[in-house]
Formats: C-alpha cells, structure tokens, sequence
C-alpha cells in the first residue's frame, strides 16, 4: 500500500510538471498594436489600436512553445492621426465598428524557427476581424531573457509583425487612380511591439 502511495504521489508530481505554466498579461501601457497600409501607391499610412488587452500562458518565462493567447482589440480605438480617416475606417466601408467592435486572435500553435534566433517562433493562431474568422501566421521575436522592473514585476515580451490581406476580412473598399492602381492597398502590415507582466 505505502508503495502504491509512493507511486502515486510521483505520478501526479510528474503529470503536475507537465502541465505546469507560466501566465502572462499584456501591459496596454508599454505595448503597441500597429499596422501600416500603401497608400496612393507611393507612400504608406499608419495606424494603430489604442485599446486592447490580452493574456498568454507559456511553458516557462522563456520557453514559449505552443502558448496559449487570447487577444482582442477595440475597433473604435483606431488612431490613424486624423480623425476624418478614422471614421471612414470605423464607418460600414471598413471594420464596421458599431456591428463587429472587437478584433479578436486566439493562438493555434507557435512553434521555434532557429532560423531567426533562439527566442523566435512562427504565430499561428484565428484572426477574427469584421465577423470573419480566417487562420493567420506571424513571426514572433521574443527578448533574450526575463527582467524585474522596479515595482518587481517580472517582464517579457516580443515583436510580431506579418501581412494580412483585408479583403479575406470583408474589408473591400477602395478607389481607382486615375493613373492606374488603387488608393489603397490590400495588403497590411502588422507591426507589434508586445510587453508582458508575469501574473
């Protein structure tokens, strides 16, 4: 009996080990949700989300395999630097926030890619944008080590950037030149810089 005890305990420290993890929150003030489209076909445009929130949880406070993150931005918080074109963006011509205010992202898989460096990982996960969901990948950057700031929270974080095409999103206005091309580009860069607390 004190053997089968013994085994037991073990067995559950070892499944216990397995499925241990790290939690993490997104720290809204020290992060940036940005995107950046060609415009006119010569220049590009920038924008970002002011408000969004998100949590991740990891293997451990470096290893980042297979995380698990849930994120979600709000749409009105666009903020292009001109308060015309955000509410164009906002408007039924784009994300048509009053029906689909949230952009959400729920990761699938993030695997290692050595190729990039030993802190970098291939984002794979759903992108639901404008009521349409679609499987998304990014390359993510992650730090080189874990630091405590000086309230002692322990930090982390990575650089996620990718393309998105917003017409797989519905997302499908646009304007001819006369030149030839359209106004504005279908594709869009994601460009974000992710700081994150340890819970």
């Amino acid at each position: 009996m004190k053997k089968f005890i013994t085994t037991a305990a073990l067995s559950f420290m070892v499944m216990s080990a397995s499925i241990a993890q790290t939690n993490w929150k997104l720290d809204g003030s020290h992060s940036k949700l940005g995107f950046s489209v060609t415009h006119m076909m010569v220049s590009e445009t920038e924008g970002k989300f002011k408000v969004y929130e998100g949590t991740v949880a990891s293997k451990t406070d470096m290893d980042f395999t297979d995380a698990k993150i849930n994120f979600s931005a709000d749409v009105n918080s666009i903020n292009t630097e001109d308060e015309k074109r955000d509410g164009h963006l906002k408007s039924p011509d784009f994300f048509d926030a009053e029906k689909f205010p949230k952009i959400t992202f729920v990761s699938k898989s993030m695997k290692p890619n050595a190729k990039l460096g030993k802190t970098a990982y291939v984002l794979t996960g759903d992108l639901t944008m404008h009521g349409v969901t679609k499987t998304v990948s990014f390359t993510a950057i992650g730090a080189s080590q874990t630091v405590k700031d000086p309230y002692g929270n322990i930090k982390n974080g990575f650089k996620v950037f990718g393309t998105i095409n917003r017409k797989d999103f519905g997302l499908s206005w646009n304007a001819a030149l006369e030149a030839g091309g359209v106004a504005v580009s279908e594709a869009v860069k994601l460009d974000l810089n992710i700081e994150l607390n340890k819970a």
